[in-house]
């Protein structure tokens, strides 16, 4: 396994390693593994393997010797076979590798510490957000991941994952007009990050960030997640893949206009979805926020005939009945309308972690082989 030296993940005096992601391992070892992964503690025999992926039990066996060489992979046990002697099971070794995940909104700051099966294991907030400028908000990241890794002993960390508000180019880490937030325009946090902790980073819409970790955690093919905090975005799963767009511009769900005389959005439009939302809130009138929310997901459904809508963000989490209601409802007669069976809708489960946690599936998903576009 290729490493580079990084910040500490061993407490105060230790130093853990950095992987370096694009040399981390063959495409068939990170389909081993996540065949591992999904077998949970029982664990899943070579042979299984070998007929789940397709390759020959030598091969297998081969990958798997690796894997436990390097401490990923170990013996669960033996499961009787149909002839011979029974056969070895292996499962992975959760705690062999981490990746944190960084939620940072506009008004505050997720931090979590993930194992490999995206389970989390340390968890920080702080009163940080992007309203602090650039170079506050680098240094405070920074030294909450730092704060995080102090807490535990942590094996190889595969890096660092950041959600935040769009808009945002995906691949290279650099943000864009962030609404409200000029100073960000053309900002390059990976590089900026990177330079600062000295392990990958990798850089993404928090709605994108979330759909990701809710899809790889089964939430399904075809979803629409709507995230309600201090703005409003989505985040699309079209086919099993985050759909990210040309540009990452997709998902931009808040800024739909839905009403060409309403109040003026700040991102420069009149009657944003967000802005009427956001109006809403403000009068009280969680109620017509719900609605305005769900005529948002009306024109999702029509659109890309997804399979489910899935609700997020603190100001959802603070009434989830009744966003979901109303959503729901609108959905609902629109069903009714078009001779169609509604499209459900549930509270998205996280806890409010949805965003941090799914960052830190942007670096996990390249150990399993899922990518994350």
């Amino acid at each position: 396994m290729s490493r580079t030296r990084g910040i500490s993940g061993t407490g105060a005096g230790g130093a853990a390693a950095g992987v370096n992601l694009p040399g981390l391992r063959s495409h068939n070892a990170a389909l081993v593994l996540d065949l591992l992964r999904t077998a949970g503690p029982d664990g899943i025999s070579r042979l299984e393997l070998a007929e789940r992926i397709g390759l020959t039990p030598q091969a297998v066996s081969k990958i798997t010797a690796r894997l436990r060489a390097e401490g990923m992979a170990t013996e669960a046990g033996h499961r009787a076979s149909t002839g011979g002697k029974p056969r070895t099971v292996l499962r992975l070794v959760p705690e062999a590798g981490h990746a944190v995940g960084v939620h940072l909104d506009r008004d505050a700051l997720r931090a979590v510490l993930v194992d490999l099966t995206g389970a989390v294991v340390a968890e920080r907030t702080a009163p940080l957000g992007l309203g602090a400028g650039s170079t506050a908000v680098v240094d405070g990241v920074a030294r909450e991941v730092k704060a995080l890794l102090g807490e535990r002993a942590v094996g190889a960390l595969l890096g660092v994952g950041v959600g935040l508000p769009g808009p945002l180019d995906h691949a290279q880490g650099v943000l864009h007009k962030v609404t409200g937030y000029p100073e960000f325009d053309r900002f390059p946090l990976r590089q900026a990050l990177e330079g600062g902790l000295g392990v990958p980073v990798v850089v993404d819409k928090d709605t994108n960030a979330a759909a990701l970790g809710l899809a790889a955690g089964g939430a399904g093919e075809s979803f629409a997640y709507l995230h309600f905090g201090a703005g409003l975005g989505g985040g699309l799963v079209l086919g099993g893949v985050v759909h990210r767009g040309a540009r990452t511009g997709a998902g931009e769900f808040g800024h739909q206009v839905i009403q060409l005389d309403g109040p003026v959005c700040e991102c420069g439009n009149r009657g944003c979805v967000e802005a009427l939302c956001l109006a809403a809130v403000a009068r009280g009138d969680f109620e017509e926020a719900a609605r305005v929310l769900g005529t948002g997901a009306q024109n999702l459904v029509a659109l890309l005939d997804i399979d489910t809508v899935l609700l997020g963000g603190r100001t959802v989490a603070a009434r989830p009945e009744c966003f979901v209601r109303g959503v729901a409802d609108v959905l609902t007669e629109r069903g009714r309308r078009v001779g169609e069976e509604p499209v459900p809708v549930r509270v998205a489960p996280g806890a409010g972690r949805e965003v941090a946690q799914g960052a830190a599936q942007l670096l996990l998903g390249s150990v399993f082989g899922r990518g994350v576009g």
